[in-house]
């Protein structure tokens, strides 16, 4: 049967590639397994890799989607990426896909 699994990552970091300056987000992965599960602490460590990146809101979102679907091979997916207040504008990015 199909099962929701739901991940919540509130401390994601990255940089914008404009000004060089912190980007803060609750990275929020929603799926439903097939075969596979991500192991969690594997999971972790890919985020970290984020931290001194310079890469724009919507590019984040997509890219997490794109490896964790190559990594798990998940039956659907949806990242969804709240971006903290910068210059007093919220972001939000959601992506789905699904097989």
């Amino acid at each position: 049967r199909d099962y929701e699994v739901n991940i919540s990552i509130p401390e994601f970091t990255c940089v914008c590639p404009r000004t060089g300056l912190p980007d803060f987000a609750t990275i929020v992965i929603n799926y439903i397994p097939d075969k596979n599960l991500v192991e969690l602490k594997s999971l972790k460590m890919y985020l970290l890799k984020y931290r001194d990146l310079g890469i724009f809101h919507e590019h984040a979102a997509n890219k997490i989607l794109e490896d964790f679907k190559e990594a798990c091979s998940p039956r659907k997916i949806t990242v969804t990426a709240q971006f903290h207040t910068r210059g007093g504008i919220d972001t939000t990015v959601t992506t789905t896909w699904s097989n």
